[in-house]
């Protein structure tokens, strides 16, 4: 068709146009029709700039077909009127196209902006909901941005979305039906065992969700107001609502019961400069990945009641809001095959290999499959066309198959009859299925893992040196290094007596390490780097590890029934190598930590009470979050050490901020994370300050 851009199909000539009219017309209809489509968000938007664009240089050309200027690419209709066209918003992709927007906008008024309000753009269906005397009666879809659907079948099964407001007023809710990514995992599974393909993403899944009326299963969305306007019998409301700012209005609805983005990491906030705005946007762009749904950019609006009535709007979109839109996050592109690969537990896990793609500024050629029952259950075959999710530093991930892209040519994956690593049988008792021959199919990855730096740390032992190790007969698993002795590494090609002698020196350094450490270096299966820290200054020494049994691991924060079944089980197949650690002089306790109180003696919840609640540590009671690049005695520190040290001083460490932390320590480039907490008033620390507060837990080294 043509060459691409970073904002548009390039198209060459009349039927070059036309083929891509009736591509955008079809996916457009198949959207709105079912919730699928054959064009990924990006590509279509791609396809319809370029077609605006040909229609610029060539008016003469237009075909009535065209989606541009219709509201939903003119695809949807309906038969129910809206009280007020419901359009869709103009788009911007730059700082610089954004800039340019809002000095049309006041040269538009005659005069600056007084307030900008800025919210998410989010990815899901536009929706009207009328309510009389305080109770929903209607559920109206967008449609052509006169008239909708009527889709009241869905109320009831819309969180968010009340049956009855809190006052008996008389008003219409405009806002985004959604699936959270909990809902979108929890409709795919209900849907699948129904017999039914899965949905590509969240956002089809809730457009072909809100329309479906005969199914045999219910499944749930969200619902999130982004406005409200009065009815024709809405009283004094109606006055109301069109002299308060966007801002008031959303805060109005909030207090009515229904859902805003208001208690969100990405809530909308009133600016008064474009500075501000795109501080905000670049904020909330920060955020993304981590948010539980979908955004694809940032609505920014003039606030005020009088800019948005002088402003105006076109047949197609309010000349006082624009949509500033985020690079892409999901993609279609092929899937090729699929790797086996075997981890250091000995889990046997897939891998997609994929027709390369640029998503969120990066090409993604691998793409995450859970497991076996995960491939099955969303039916993927070889060939298939395939959406791919990325954001962020998240590893991306395969939604589903475009169904309705197949060609019949798709093969079925096959799976592995043998472990691809060593040839031993599979136990495929469990969804993930693994060697039966555990930790010992992949000795180096598990002893090289244990060496690690936030394990062991044993500077000098590299991949290449472990596989010297294992190849000699040396060390069959991480206990073994602590065996090793000086004339039989001296033995070994490259050991001289310098590297040796550092070698066994880091060793004897890694026998006195914690039991945090130590317990992680064990890889024990649904436990990482923080939760080893936690069972490790809950229970305080390896002995009382080995005898809790399920009930009394669950009252480790963040160990529920099943971990903690699996836990038990982990310990139980690693009992030998425990044993030999013992004897090899490991240390299996953690300073500081206070065994629990034997049963009977504290209830559970005082046992549970982290370590220093009685006033002796600096930073009792606390959680403490550390962000940006750390400088001064803490330059040197990884993020896991900083971690570690918060613990020994009585805090609780966390990732992420919220109104529960006590403590931010701000680096360097702290970004997002400085001004959520700067936003809720979370006390902020340089490290320099912070060094000074838990001086005396500092390693010496420091």
């Amino acid at each position: 068709m043509g060459a691409m851009t970073n904002s548009a199909v390039v198209l060459a000539d009349t039927a070059a146009y036309a083929a891509a009219v009736e591509e955008a017309s079809k996916a457009a209809a198949a959207y709105y029709a079912t919730g699928g489509s054959t064009l990924d968000d990006d590509a279509y938007d791609r396809l319809v700039r370029g077609i605006a664009a040909y229609e610029e240089e060539h008016p003469q050309e237009l075909l009535d077909a065209s989606p541009t200027g219709k509201v939903a690419g003119g695809a949807a209709t309906g038969d129910v009127p809206h009280t007020v066209p419901m359009l869709s918003l103009d788009n911007v992709f730059s700082a610089e196209q954004f800039v340019t927007w809002t000095a049309s906008l006041e040269r538009r008024i005659d005069r600056p902006v007084a307030a900008w309000s800025v919210e998410p753009k989010l990815d899901g269906l536009a929706v009207a909901a009328r309510y009389r005397a305080g109770r929903l009666e209607q559920l109206i879809t967008r449609g052509d941005g006169t008239a909708g659907e009527d889709v009241s079948h869905a109320i009831g099964t819309v969180v968010g979305l009340p049956e009855q407001l809190a006052e008996p007023v008389t008003i219409e809710m405009r806002g985004e039906i959604l699936m959270t990514t909990e809902q979108f995992e929890q409709a795919n599974a209900v849907r699948t065992e129904h017999g039914g393909a899965p949905f590509a993403n969240p956002r089809n899944g809730a457009a072909g969700t809100l329309r479906a009326k005969d199914r045999a299963y219910t499944v749930e969305m969200t619902f999130f107001a982004y406005g409200a306007l009065p009815l024709a019998d809405s009283g004094e409301l109606a006055d109301t609502l069109a002299e308060l700012p966007h801002s008031e209005v959303l805060a109005r609805v909030a207090g009515l019961g229904v859902h805003t983005a208001a208690d969100t990491d990405v809530a909308p906030r009133t600016v008064t400069t474009v500075e501000e705005v795109q501080s905000r946007v670049e904020e909330v762009a920060a955020l993304r990945a981590a948010l539980p749904f979908g955004i694809d950019g940032i609505v920014i609006k003039a606030d005020l009641a009088a800019d948005q009535r002088e402003a105006g709007s076109g047949t197609r979109a309010p000349r006082w809001a624009i949509a500033y839109k985020l690079p892409a996050v999901e993609k279609v592109t092929r899937l090729l095959g699929v790797e086996w690969n075997v981890g250091r537990t000995g889990i046997i896990a897939p891998r997609a290999v994929l027709e390369p793609v640029e998503i969120d500024g990066s090409t993604v050629s691998y793409a995450t499959l859970h497991n076996p029952a995960d491939i099955t259950r969303r039916d993927l075959r070889l060939g298939d066309r395939v959406m791919v999710y990325k954001a962020g530093d998240i590893i991306p991930r395969i939604e589903a198959p475009v169904a309705q892209l197949r060609t019949g040519d798709e093969q079925p994956i096959e799976f592995p009859e043998a472990c691809p690593q060593c040839g031993s049988e599979i136990d495929t008792s469990e969804q993930r299925w693994r060697c039966v021959r555990g930790r010992d199919c992949r000795i180096v990855a598990s002893v090289s893992y244990a060496a690690g730096r936030d394990q062991l740390d044993i500077e000098g032992l590299g991949a290449t040196r472990v596989v010297q190790l294992v190849d000699a007969g040396l060390v069959a698993d991480f206990a073994d290094l602590f065996t090793l002795d000086r004339e039989r590494l001296l033995g070994l090609d490259r050991m001289g007596e310098t590297s040796t002698d550092n070698l066994l020196a880091a060793i004897g350094t890694a026998r006195t390490q914690p039991l945090s450490r130590v317990f992680c270096a064990l890889g024990v299966r649904g436990t990482g780097r923080s939760m080893s820290r936690r069972i490790a200054r809950y229970f305080a020494d390896m002995d009382r590890i080995r005898a809790a049994d399920a009930e009394e691991l669950q009252r480790v924060d963040g160990i529920g029934k099943e971990k903690a079944a699996a836990v038990v089980a982990e310990l139980v197949e690693l009992a030998p190598l425990i044993e030999k650690l013992m004897a090899a002089g490991v240390t299996m306790t953690e300073p500081g930590a206070t065994p629990p109180p034997a049963p009977g003696e504290e209830d559970t919840e005082a046992a549970a009470a982290p370590d220093g609640e009685d006033g002796g540590l600096p930073l009792d009671g606390m959680t403490v979050v550390v962000t940006g690049a750390m400088t001064g005695a803490l330059e040197k520190l990884s993020r896991n050490e900083m971690n570690e040290l918060i613990e020994r001083a009585g805090g609780k460490s966390s990732s992420s901020v919220s109104k529960r932390t006590s403590l931010l320590v701000a680096g360097e480039k702290a970004g997002s994370k400085r001004t959520k907490a700067e936003d809720l008033g979370v006390r902020i620390a340089a490290p320099d300050e912070f060094a000074g507060l838990i001086a005396g837990f500092l390693p010496s080294e420091v």
